[in-house]
Protein backbone atom coordinates (compact mmCIF):
# COMPACT_ATOMS: atom_id res chain seq x y z
CA UNK A 1 0.00 0.00 0.00
CA UNK A 2 1.19 3.36 -1.09
CA UNK A 3 -0.71 5.26 1.38
CA UNK A 4 -0.06 4.99 5.09
CA UNK A 5 -1.47 7.13 7.70
CA UNK A 6 2.27 8.83 8.59
CA UNK A 7 2.22 9.85 4.71
CA UNK A 8 -1.75 11.05 4.77
CA UNK A 9 -0.28 12.99 7.65
CA UNK A 10 3.08 14.43 5.77
CA UNK A 11 0.68 15.92 2.90
CA UNK A 12 -1.57 17.65 5.26
CA UNK A 13 1.06 19.09 6.89
CA UNK A 14 2.67 19.94 3.53
CA UNK A 15 -0.25 21.38 2.68
CA UNK A 16 -0.75 23.57 6.06
CA UNK A 17 2.74 24.90 5.92
CA UNK A 18 3.09 25.29 1.99
CA UNK A 19 -0.57 26.81 1.86
CA UNK A 20 -0.35 26.07 -2.16
CA UNK A 21 -2.84 27.95 -4.38
CA UNK A 22 -5.55 26.05 -5.75
CA UNK A 23 -7.10 27.51 -9.06
CA UNK A 24 -10.68 26.26 -8.97
CA UNK A 25 -13.37 26.65 -12.25
CA UNK A 26 -16.06 25.37 -10.46
CA UNK A 27 -19.89 25.99 -10.32
CA UNK A 28 -21.80 28.76 -9.00
CA UNK A 29 -23.66 25.86 -6.21
CA UNK A 30 -20.42 25.09 -4.66
CA UNK A 31 -18.25 28.09 -5.12
CA UNK A 32 -18.30 28.81 -1.24
CA UNK A 33 -17.86 25.53 0.39
CA UNK A 34 -14.97 24.44 -1.77
CA UNK A 35 -13.08 27.88 -0.65
CA UNK A 36 -14.06 27.07 2.54
CA UNK A 37 -13.00 23.86 2.69
CA UNK A 38 -9.20 24.46 1.05
CA UNK A 39 -9.06 27.27 3.42
CA UNK A 40 -9.75 24.65 5.94
CA UNK A 41 -7.32 22.30 5.39
CA UNK A 42 -4.71 24.77 4.65
CA UNK A 43 -4.86 25.58 0.94
CA UNK A 44 -5.36 28.77 -0.86
CA UNK A 45 -8.52 28.97 -3.12
CA UNK A 46 -8.57 31.35 -6.21
CA UNK A 47 -11.88 31.05 -7.39
CA UNK A 48 -11.12 32.42 -11.12
CA UNK A 49 -12.81 31.10 -13.99
CA UNK A 50 -12.55 34.82 -16.17
CA UNK A 51 -10.84 33.62 -19.88
CA UNK A 52 -9.01 37.09 -19.45
CA UNK A 53 -7.26 36.07 -16.40
CA UNK A 54 -7.25 32.22 -15.65
CA UNK A 55 -4.22 32.01 -17.94
CA UNK A 56 -2.22 34.96 -15.60
CA UNK A 57 -3.36 32.83 -12.39
CA UNK A 58 -2.80 29.32 -13.98
CA UNK A 59 1.12 30.44 -13.98
CA UNK A 60 1.31 30.95 -10.31
CA UNK A 61 -1.25 28.46 -9.25
CA UNK A 62 0.38 24.97 -7.84
CA UNK A 63 -2.99 23.54 -9.27
CA UNK A 64 -6.21 23.42 -11.55
CA UNK A 65 -9.29 22.02 -10.58
CA UNK A 66 -12.22 22.22 -13.27
CA UNK A 67 -15.49 21.25 -12.60
CA UNK A 68 -18.37 21.56 -15.41
CA UNK A 69 -21.35 21.60 -12.53
CA UNK A 70 -22.80 24.87 -14.72
CA UNK A 71 -21.70 25.08 -18.13
CA UNK A 72 -22.36 28.22 -19.78
CA UNK A 73 -20.15 29.52 -22.80
CA UNK A 74 -17.73 31.93 -20.48
CA UNK A 75 -17.10 29.31 -18.24
CA UNK A 76 -15.87 27.07 -20.51
CA UNK A 77 -13.90 29.82 -22.62
CA UNK A 78 -12.21 30.04 -19.17
CA UNK A 79 -11.51 26.26 -18.61
CA UNK A 80 -9.98 25.72 -22.55
CA UNK A 81 -7.78 28.55 -21.73
CA UNK A 82 -6.72 27.50 -18.68
CA UNK A 83 -6.37 23.96 -19.11
CA UNK A 84 -4.30 24.94 -22.47
CA UNK A 85 -1.90 26.62 -19.83
CA UNK A 86 -1.71 24.47 -17.47
CA UNK A 87 -0.84 21.53 -19.73
CA UNK A 88 1.90 23.69 -20.94
CA UNK A 89 2.96 24.48 -17.62
CA UNK A 90 2.82 20.92 -16.65
CA UNK A 91 0.57 21.76 -13.90
CA UNK A 92 -1.41 19.22 -11.83
CA UNK A 93 -5.26 19.19 -13.46
CA UNK A 94 -8.13 17.76 -11.31
CA UNK A 95 -11.35 17.46 -13.03
CA UNK A 96 -14.83 16.52 -11.90
CA UNK A 97 -17.16 15.94 -14.77
CA UNK A 98 -20.73 16.82 -12.92
CA UNK A 99 -23.24 15.45 -14.46
CA UNK A 100 -21.35 14.35 -17.84
CA UNK A 101 -24.00 11.80 -19.64
CA UNK A 102 -26.88 13.99 -18.43
CA UNK A 103 -27.12 15.96 -21.66
CA UNK A 104 -25.15 16.30 -25.28
CA UNK A 105 -23.45 19.91 -24.42
CA UNK A 106 -21.95 18.25 -21.38
CA UNK A 107 -20.46 15.16 -23.07
CA UNK A 108 -19.36 17.65 -25.46
CA UNK A 109 -17.55 20.25 -23.30
CA UNK A 110 -15.88 16.57 -21.41
CA UNK A 111 -14.56 15.00 -24.57
CA UNK A 112 -13.21 18.44 -25.62
CA UNK A 113 -11.61 19.29 -22.19
CA UNK A 114 -10.22 15.63 -21.98
CA UNK A 115 -8.73 15.76 -25.49
CA UNK A 116 -6.80 18.66 -24.96
CA UNK A 117 -5.07 17.63 -21.59
CA UNK A 118 -5.24 14.83 -19.75
CA UNK A 119 -6.08 15.32 -16.20
CA UNK A 120 -3.69 14.33 -13.82
CA UNK A 121 -6.74 13.09 -12.02
CA UNK A 122 -10.18 12.40 -12.83
CA UNK A 123 -13.02 12.37 -9.98
CA UNK A 124 -16.60 11.28 -10.17
CA UNK A 125 -19.50 9.55 -8.92
CA UNK A 126 -19.68 6.30 -10.76
CA UNK A 127 -22.72 7.26 -13.15
CA UNK A 128 -20.32 10.51 -14.05
CA UNK A 129 -17.84 7.75 -14.59
CA UNK A 130 -19.39 5.03 -16.60
CA UNK A 131 -20.93 8.17 -18.62
CA UNK A 132 -16.84 9.50 -19.06
CA UNK A 133 -15.76 5.76 -20.49
CA UNK A 134 -18.49 6.07 -23.08
CA UNK A 135 -20.72 3.18 -21.30
CA UNK A 136 -23.94 5.20 -21.72
CA UNK A 137 -24.70 4.83 -17.55
CA UNK A 138 -27.88 6.57 -16.77
CA UNK A 139 -27.79 9.64 -14.49
CA UNK A 140 -30.29 11.24 -12.47
CA UNK A 141 -28.89 15.11 -12.89
CA UNK A 142 -25.89 15.17 -10.81
CA UNK A 143 -26.43 12.25 -8.77
CA UNK A 144 -24.97 8.56 -9.54
CA UNK A 145 -27.30 6.06 -10.02
CA UNK A 146 -25.02 3.63 -9.66
CA UNK A 147 -22.59 1.67 -6.96
CA UNK A 148 -19.68 3.17 -6.69
CA UNK A 149 -17.93 -0.77 -7.48
CA UNK A 150 -19.87 -0.76 -10.75
CA UNK A 151 -17.49 1.82 -12.69
CA UNK A 152 -14.24 -0.03 -11.64
CA UNK A 153 -13.83 -1.24 -15.25
CA UNK A 154 -15.03 2.32 -16.87
CA UNK A 155 -12.72 3.69 -14.24
CA UNK A 156 -9.28 1.55 -15.22
CA UNK A 157 -10.83 2.06 -18.78
CA UNK A 158 -9.94 5.79 -18.38
CA UNK A 159 -6.71 5.50 -16.88
CA UNK A 160 -5.98 3.23 -19.67
CA UNK A 161 -7.06 5.74 -22.10
CA UNK A 162 -5.84 8.98 -20.33
CA UNK A 163 -3.30 7.68 -18.33
CA UNK A 164 -5.23 9.62 -15.24
CA UNK A 165 -5.91 8.56 -11.80
CA UNK A 166 -9.61 8.03 -11.55
CA UNK A 167 -11.29 8.12 -8.52
CA UNK A 168 -14.91 6.70 -8.35
CA UNK A 169 -16.37 8.24 -5.12
CA UNK A 170 -19.54 6.40 -2.98
CA UNK A 171 -19.99 4.98 0.61
CA UNK A 172 -16.46 3.31 -0.10
CA UNK A 173 -14.29 5.06 -2.52
CA UNK A 174 -12.34 3.44 -5.36
CA UNK A 175 -8.70 5.11 -6.64
CA UNK A 176 -7.55 3.68 -9.78
CA UNK A 177 -4.24 3.73 -11.60
CA UNK A 178 -2.51 1.75 -13.82
CA UNK A 179 -1.00 -0.74 -11.50
CA UNK A 180 -3.08 -0.14 -8.26
CA UNK A 181 -6.74 0.34 -7.01
CA UNK A 182 -7.14 1.47 -3.35
CA UNK A 183 -10.02 1.62 -1.98
CA UNK A 184 -11.44 4.32 1.10
CA UNK A 185 -14.11 3.49 3.29
CA UNK A 186 -14.16 6.66 5.80
CA UNK A 187 -17.14 8.81 5.38
CA UNK A 188 -21.22 8.81 6.43
CA UNK A 189 -24.62 8.61 4.49
CA UNK A 190 -24.99 11.85 6.02
CA UNK A 191 -22.59 13.56 3.57
CA UNK A 192 -24.93 12.91 0.82
CA UNK A 193 -27.64 15.38 2.23
CA UNK A 194 -25.54 18.14 2.09
CA UNK A 195 -25.25 19.73 -1.69
CA UNK A 196 -21.43 19.65 -3.17
CA UNK A 197 -19.70 17.37 -1.58
CA UNK A 198 -18.07 15.23 -4.00
CA UNK A 199 -17.16 18.95 -5.73
CA UNK A 200 -15.66 19.33 -2.12
CA UNK A 201 -13.68 16.00 -2.84
CA UNK A 202 -12.34 17.19 -5.96
CA UNK A 203 -10.96 20.53 -4.71
CA UNK A 204 -8.96 18.89 -2.32
CA UNK A 205 -7.93 16.06 -4.58
CA UNK A 206 -5.94 19.54 -5.84
CA UNK A 207 -4.96 20.58 -2.49
CA UNK A 208 -3.13 17.46 -2.24
CA UNK A 209 -1.71 16.91 -5.81
CA UNK A 210 -0.23 20.61 -5.30
CA UNK A 211 2.14 19.37 -2.41
CA UNK A 212 2.66 15.84 -3.41
CA UNK A 213 3.94 14.46 -7.14
CA UNK A 214 2.58 11.04 -6.46
CA UNK A 215 -0.56 11.81 -8.01
CA UNK A 216 -2.04 8.20 -7.29
CA UNK A 217 -0.98 8.43 -3.52
CA UNK A 218 -2.13 11.95 -3.24
CA UNK A 219 -5.78 11.49 -4.47
CA UNK A 220 -6.08 8.14 -2.08
CA UNK A 221 -4.80 10.89 0.49
CA UNK A 222 -7.29 13.68 -0.52
CA UNK A 223 -10.42 10.96 -0.08
CA UNK A 224 -9.06 9.47 2.85
CA UNK A 225 -8.87 13.00 4.35
CA UNK A 226 -12.44 13.83 3.17
CA UNK A 227 -14.00 10.84 4.67
CA UNK A 228 -12.17 11.11 7.83
CA UNK A 229 -13.61 14.81 8.11
CA UNK A 230 -17.18 13.58 6.89
CA UNK A 231 -16.99 11.05 9.66
CA UNK A 232 -15.79 13.04 12.50
CA UNK A 233 -18.38 15.61 11.97
CA UNK A 234 -21.46 13.77 11.10
CA UNK A 235 -20.17 12.26 15.23
CA UNK A 236 -21.53 15.89 16.36
CA UNK A 237 -23.82 16.48 13.95
CA UNK A 238 -28.22 15.97 14.42
CA UNK A 239 -28.71 16.71 10.97
CA UNK A 240 -26.87 18.06 7.47
CA UNK A 241 -27.11 22.00 8.31
CA UNK A 242 -24.69 21.34 11.08
CA UNK A 243 -22.81 18.35 9.66
CA UNK A 244 -21.77 21.74 7.05
CA UNK A 245 -20.61 23.61 9.51
CA UNK A 246 -18.56 20.90 11.16
CA UNK A 247 -17.01 19.49 8.70
CA UNK A 248 -15.04 22.35 7.89
CA UNK A 249 -14.27 22.52 11.59
CA UNK A 250 -13.23 19.02 11.83
CA UNK A 251 -10.34 19.68 8.51
CA UNK A 252 -9.09 22.49 10.31
CA UNK A 253 -9.00 20.38 13.30
CA UNK A 254 -7.80 17.14 11.86
CA UNK A 255 -4.57 15.35 13.77
CA UNK A 256 -2.44 12.85 13.16
CA UNK A 257 -4.34 10.71 15.92
CA UNK A 258 -7.33 10.90 14.22
CA UNK A 259 -5.96 9.39 11.00
CA UNK A 260 -4.41 7.02 12.42
CA UNK A 261 -7.05 6.18 14.71
CA UNK A 262 -9.61 5.87 12.04
CA UNK A 263 -8.59 5.44 8.69
CA UNK A 264 -9.95 2.20 6.74
CA UNK A 265 -8.01 1.81 3.92
CA UNK A 266 -7.99 -0.82 2.04
CA UNK A 267 -6.45 -2.13 -1.56
CA UNK A 268 -7.97 -4.40 -4.63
Amino acid sequence: MTATPQSIWNDVEQIRSQSPLVQSITNFVVMNNTANALLALGASPAMVHAEEEVADFVTIASALVVNIGTLDQNFVAGMRQAVHVARNLGKPIVFDPVGVGATPYRNQISRELLDLAPPTVIRGNASEIMALAGLNARTKGVDSVHGSSAALDSALQLNAELGSVVVVSGAEDYIVSADQVATVANGHPMMTKVTGMGCTATALIGAFVAVNTNSFQAAVHSMAVMGLAGELAARRSPGPGSLQLNFLDALYQLTAQDVAAHLKLGQL
